[in-house]
């Protein structure tokens, strides 16, 4: 099969020329838009709208109706995975994901299985399947998983945003318990994101976004060395195309150094850091992606291409740079200030290229 039409995104990962610099955005698939609300109104909640490929294929192309952007991203959650573990996933109303039955006891964690993609998460891949061919080769769709650690923060805390109390106990008084946990999340993202690749994603990308709760000597053994293993293990190509992996540690600025050497094509950064200092931090070793604060887009279009330019400007001239926010986009972001961003992008960068 053919290159996408519109390569930039691919080729900007993989640190070649392109004409100007790709952009897309985390959670573009979401409640800024209009549209997207009435679909998840339609599949009756977000679970059920992540289980059934047409609505997840519809709510994937909504954004790309509305933006020129140069990638899509499948639409689908994070904890997919320990869902098919049988934890009991629910999203409570304004409180986010939650699991009924949180991981505390050892026999639990010993009766911890693989998950199979092909028979406990082929919903994800038929979407996966399904909004390949609907993109019709124009853009490339990129495939994602949690990393093994954010899997076990939500596993074991049972949901989000907490004090990480439960796995920091469970992380220092017996380690072998959390390693455990991570093994099999490492086996199954593994087997996931492969599943995904051959499914259709021509790119994929590891959410770490609770990596940055971890002491320095923690993050290495018990969320870097994972995503050591998944990037090791995943095809690094499909169809006589490069694969390109991203991987996304939020808050995980001071451990770029240690994060370029992980095996990924390219790395995701927050707005803390600055790009300019990350990019010869790293290197030629790997792409960035980033880094503009969410927040930016609660403004109004002009601020909005003022502190796109600063972002260009941070990064420089040449190759290797994939236009994101910091983080996923605020639900409360007014639409037209995502298209004044996509389109500032796309027209400010153009210097940087020639």
């Amino acid at each position: 099969m053919s290159a996408p039409k519109n390569d930039t995104f691919l080729r900007a990962l993989l640190r070649q020329p392109t004409p100007y610099t790709p952009i897309w955005i985390m959670r573009q698939a979401g409640r800024y838009l209009s549209e997207y609300n009435e679909t998840r109104k339609q599949a009756g909640s977000f679970l059920e709208l992540c289980k059934n490929p047409h609505l997840a294929t519809e709510v994937t192309l909504q954004p790309l109706a509305r933006f020129p952007l140069d990638a899509a991203i499948l639409f689908s959650d994070i904890l997919t995975i320990p869902d098919a573990m049988g934890l009991g996933l629910y999203f409570a109303e304004g409180e986010g994901p939650r699991f009924e039955r949180p991981l505390r006891e050892e026999w639990e964690i010993r009766n911890l299985d693989v998950v199979d993609p092909d028979a406990h998460l082929r919903y994800v891949l038929d979407a996966a399947s399904q909004i390949r061919k609907a993109l019709d080769n124009e853009i490339p769709l990129i495939g994602f998983s949690g990393s093994p650690y954010t899997l076990a923060c939500y596993m074991i805390e049972g949901r989000g945003g907490t004090e990480f109390h439960e796995i920091k106990r469970m992380l220092y008084e017996r380690p072998d318990l959390l390693h455990s946990i991570l093994d099999v999340n490492a086996r199954s993202v593994v087997a996931y994101l492969n599943a995904q690749i051959e499914a259709g994603a021509q790119a994929v990308m590891i959410f770490d976004s609770w990596g940055g709760n971890l002491s320095a000597a923690a993050f290495r053994e018990f969320s870097l060395a994972y995503m050591e293993r998944i990037c090791a293990g995943l095809k690094k190509e499909q169809d006589g195309h490069a694969v390109p992996c991203v991987v996304f540690t939020k808050g995980g600025g001071q451990w770029l150094e240690s994060l370029a050497a992980c095996g990924a094509d390219a790395l995701s950064v927050d707005w803390t850091t600055d790009l300019g200092d990350a990019r010869r931090r790293v290197g030629d070793r790997v792409a960035l992606q980033g880094n503009l604060d969410p927040a930016v887009l609660l403004t109004n279009p002009e601020v909005v291409e003022r502190e796109a330019s600063k972002v260009l400007a941070s990064f420089g001239k040449g190759n290797g740079h994939v236009f994101n926010l910091g983080h996923g986009v605020s639900r409360f972001t007014p639409p037209e200030n995502v298209g004044a961003l996509v389109d500032a992008v796309h027209r400010l960068s153009l210097p940087y290229h020639q």
